[in-house]
């Protein structure tokens, strides 16, 4: 995938990093040549100098081929166009934001564009969110300290209580789409073929959530 990072401060050059390492394309974007000196040596991606809502400058870092955009400057309002830009006119699918103002998350979210506070998310927690095709988050709470995710159920779970997808303060099913219909799961619930989970977790517990799902080992 080609991931597009908006300010190559400490977290913008770390998850650009990051994400190379993990075999994705990646551009980074700063107004200022100097701060590509906090990308390793080794950084196998493209910097682009320039602002990161100018569309020329997106351009050139390949935004039309863009599967996500990171935007982490330090500044919420060049956050904010830039990735309002890459939502509604370049139709980027994965879109994140840092804010430093929690009273406009709700604002943002409502584009369609997921918010973090700076102290909120590591860098891990940010690639985990691009990167892993398995999960739909529909809803991100507080400062995106727990999200709504929603998944298939997966094989080895079907037949097997509800139970077995909780981690008290980490993991809970809140609800379980059934052919065609919503409901909450009780203690007795068991999961059935072809449910639909929607499920609340924690940022600290993605991890843990994708190798109860057998996402990971």
């Amino acid at each position: 995938m080609h991931v597009i990072i908006v300010g190559c401060g400490r977290v913008g050059a770390m998850t650009a990093a990051e994400l190379a390492r993990g075999g994705h394309s990646v551009a980074v974007i700063d107004r200022d040549q100097i701060a590509f000196r906090l990308l390793p040596n080794n950084f196998t991606g493209k910097t682009v100098v320039g602002m990161g809502y100018d569309r020329t400058v997106l351009e050139e870092a390949g935004i039309a081929e863009a599967d996500a955009l990171v935007a982490v400057t330090s500044g919420d309002n060049t956050n904010i166009v830039a990735a309002r830009v890459a939502k509604e006119i370049f139709r980027v699918p994965d879109v994140v934001s840092r804010i430093y103002d929690p009273r406009r998350a709700e604002i943002y979210r409502r584009y369609g564009i997921q918010t973090f506070a700076p102290t909120a998310w590591s860098t891990s927690k940010i690639v985990e969110f691009i990167v892993s095709p398995q999960l739909e988050r529909e809803v991100a709470f507080g400062n995106g300290e727990v999200q709504l995710m929603e998944a298939w159920v997966p094989v080895h779970l079907i037949g097997k209580p509800v139970g077995d997808l909780d981690a008290p303060g980490e993991v809970r099913v809140a609800l379980i789409v059934r052919m065609g219909r919503s409901f909450i799961p009780v203690s007795g619930t068991q999961f059935e073929e072809d449910d639909q989970v929607h499920v609340l977790v924690h940022q600290t517990a993605v991890e843990k959530f994708q190798k109860m799902m057998g996402w990971k080992t």
